[in-house]
């Protein structure tokens, strides 16, 4: 039973190496093994998903693999090139009979992978026809589940007009955080958030004392209006103002919605900004906040009309819903806004911190050159970047002003990959400006120390060049 067993992990490493490495590497180094030839057919001869890398990857795996579960190198080597031939066989037929590349074939995928490396290690673990055959059976049942998840769930789109670029590391976050909503997958595959918050930070604070002091700070939250002054922002709109939301977490914080509500109704703006982080958790249910936002979002006075972004706590599932609300998402897209013959574009890039799914050059690909430009992100984290394109001031938000800070030494942690000067408040960098929101709202523990949340009211003004 033991040489079964060996054998079975073995075949699965190999197996498993090139999707993974794939995984890892994306696009990088993943020519067509075949490179593009065609057989006398005039089909491809394997296909555009059999690569150099994925053969590399597969020996490469047997040579370690094998060894350390006590095959011999040179059996170890046999048995994954004999695998990577039964795969690149198998591709081969399948060009044949005109199936698509990287589809699913049940059992007829599996067949060749699995059966061929017995050549030698049938001989090597002296095993029975009958364990053979049982080995080849399971192996190919647990590759076909691995492939199940690749290429049904990890590849494929998850629905219509799916507008993020289709990586399976983005999907497998996706699914974590958005698609698995039923206890107990969803608190086992988002485990860490769960112990640092809920089983860690959340009972510090209530045995402390402190709780209470951190949710009064956390509901005290502040209006602050900030004018930025632009020697190219056309006079059409100079005073134009604009109301930036970010981090709300709308269902962290009890009152938090019946204390924004008022403040809102007394802000009225010609444009609304959101940045992004409508729910508390980074994971499951998001039917809440949504209901949160229902009630807020007629608060929000604003003629041109509110957009957003997407933060690391949201998902696309969010954008149909908040979209019925009058939410306009800008998911690496712009919109122009027009005053008196002449237009300024508003540029929003998709979540650069978690998903890290943005995309300046899209987003600023319908911006003529030169134009006035307001670049909405969740995190400054891509303000380098950023300032390559040209916009004149960069709104974000994702730290919440450390959340809780040290008098004199400031955030504890700033919750991003930046210097802590774009942490919070007003900066500048390569000729743009920037604004970092504290946020409304408050993330991991329901408290604020030393830090308070914020409603920005921004105006637009033209200075003399």
């Amino acid at each position: 039973m033991l040489i079964w067993l060996k054998v079975l992990v073995f075949l699965w490493s190999i197996n498993l190496a090139p999707p993974l490495l794939a995984h890892l590497l994306e696009e990088r180094w993943g020519g067509p093994l075949d490179r593009g030839l065609r057989f006398g057919d005039g089909r491809p001869l394997l296909g555009p998903h059999k690569t150099s890398r994925r053969l590399i990857a597969a020996v490469a795996t047997a040579a370690v693999a094998g060894p350390t579960l006590g095959f011999p190198l040179p059996v170890s080597l046999a048995a994954g090139l004999l695998s990577m031939l039964g795969d690149l066989l198998t591709s081969f037929c399948k060009r044949r009979l005109d199936h698509p590349s990287g589809g699913n074939l049940p059992g007829v995928d599996q067949a060749l992978e699995g059966a061929l490396p017995f050549l030698v290690l049938t001989p090597h673990g002296g095993l029975s026809p009958a364990a053979t055959l049982a080995a080849i059976l399971v192996f190919s049942l647990g590759a076909y589940a691995g492939s199940h998840l690749l290429k049904d769930i990890l590849r494929a789109q998850p629905f219509e007009g799916y507008p993020r670029l289709l990586k399976s590391s983005t999907r497998l976050r996706e699914l974590k955080r958005c698609q698995v909503q039923s206890s107990p997958w969803t608190y086992v595959l988002n485990l860490k958030s769960l112990f640092m918050y809920r089983w860690f930070m959340q009972p510090v604070f209530r045995l402390s004392g402190i709780e209470a002091i951190g949710r009064k700070n956390a509901l005290d939250l502040q209006v602050h209006r900030l004018d930025f002054s632009f020697p190219d922002l056309p006079q059409s709109f100079h005073g134009y103002t604009i109301l930036f939301l970010t981090d709300l977490h709308l269902d962290g914080l009890e009152g938090l919605t019946e204390r924004l509500e008022p403040l809102l109704r007394e802000l009225p703006a010609d444009l609304c900004l959101l940045g992004g982080d409508y729910r508390m958790e980074e994971y499951g249910s998001f039917t809440r906040c949504l209901q949160l936002m229902t009630r807020l979002a007629p608060a929000i006075s604003a003629r041109d009309g509110s957009y957003s972004v997407l933060g690391n706590h949201d998902c696309l599932e969010m954008v149909e819903p908040l979209g019925e609300l009058g939410v306009r998402f800008l998911i690496n897209d712009t919109v122009a806004i027009r005053r008196g013959g002449e237009r300024i574009w508003i540029v929003g890039v998709d979540d650069p911190h978690y998903y890290c799914c943005d995309n300046l050059e899209e987003a600023f690909g319908k911006v003529e050159p030169g134009a006035f430009s307001v670049l909405l992100a969740h995190s400054p984290e891509i303000f380098r970047e950023a300032a390559g394109f040209g916009p004149r001031l960069y709104l974000c938000g994702h730290t919440h002003a450390g959340q809780i800070q040290l008098p004199g030494i400031g955030p504890i942690s700033t919750h991003m990959r930046g210097p802590r000067f774009v942490a919070h408040g007003p900066w500048t960098h390569a000729g743009m400006q920037g604004y970092t929101s504290a946020g409304v709202g408050i993330s991991g523990a329901p408290v604020r120390l030393w830090s308070r949340g914020e409603v920005v009211l921004v105006t637009l003004r033209r200075s003399e060049p």
